[in-house]
């Protein structure tokens, strides 16, 4: 059994999450734009339709876990497989999400991301609203980066999204590029087409998601009320 020492305690692998709920949109973006903007990792974007990649954008608040309670923003891009060059819906089945954004407003789990899986974690600033519905900002070095609302989804009955799910990430930190396969258990799942307003600030990552076409309409947007994760130790590929 694996364990790391961060800030002076012990996390043993696989780490846990038990409470956590998930918003987050689908954005079809131009491929170019996207690998251009992850060349840095050595891996390729999964070109599901000619010249169009997928972008996920995600608020995730964890309640219970062993790495404590806090807040994470990611962009993700849909990435093929090391060495694969598979294109078209079927390549999306066996494609992994590259985490290019992740901030957090915990330093814990700010440590422990940077050092056990190489995620590209930073401090930020969170405000999250649910009065009339769900939205948040992410501001870093007190600069407004990306802010997002959600219209309420339609829900998806569980015996749809109850099944566990394997989903790889990649990351790549100080020069190296990582893989991490993790398992997702979800429930009080939702979704709706389109249903998401982004809204971008004057921080570096918004100039990053302009590039890609963004602000647009997502293809999708979706939430879950409870979502259970494990995570692995990172396997080094690059």
């Amino acid at each position: 059994m694996t364990q790391h020492t961060i800030a002076g305690n012990t996390v043993t692998m696989p780490v846990r999450i038990r409470t956590a709920d998930q918003h987050m949109a689908m954005f079809s973006v131009d491929a170019d734009a996207a690998q251009r903007m992850i060349d840095h990792s050595g891996l390729q974007v999964c070109r599901y339709r000619p010249g169009r990649a997928m972008v996920i954008l995600m608020l995730m608040r964890y309640v219970d876990g062993d790495l404590g309670e806090y807040l994470e923003y990611g962009t993700n891009v849909m990435v093929n497989p090391p060495g694969s060059t598979a294109t078209g819906l079927r390549a999306l089945q066996s494609a992994g999400a590259y985490i290019h954004h992740l901030p957090v407003d915990q330093s814990f789990t700010l440590e422990a991301g940077r050092t056990i899986w190489g995620y590209p974690k930073v401090m930020a600033d969170f405000t999250v609203r649910e009065a009339r519905q769900f939205g948040f900002d992410v501001s870093i070095g007190g600069k407004f980066a990306v802010g997002m609302e959600f219209r309420p989804g339609i829900p998806v009955p569980p015996v749809f999204t109850s099944r566990p799910q394997v989903h790889p990430t990649y990351s790549h930190l100080d020069g190296v590029t990582r893989r991490t396969e993790g398992q997702m258990r979800l429930s009080g799942v939702r979704y709706r087409f389109g249903g998401v307003r982004l809204r971008l600030g004057d921080h570096p990552y918004a100039a990053e998601l302009a590039s890609l076409g963004l602000p647009k309409r997502a293809l999708v947007s979706s939430s879950a009320a409870n979502v259970q994760m494990t995570f692995g130790e990172a396997e080094v590929i690059s």
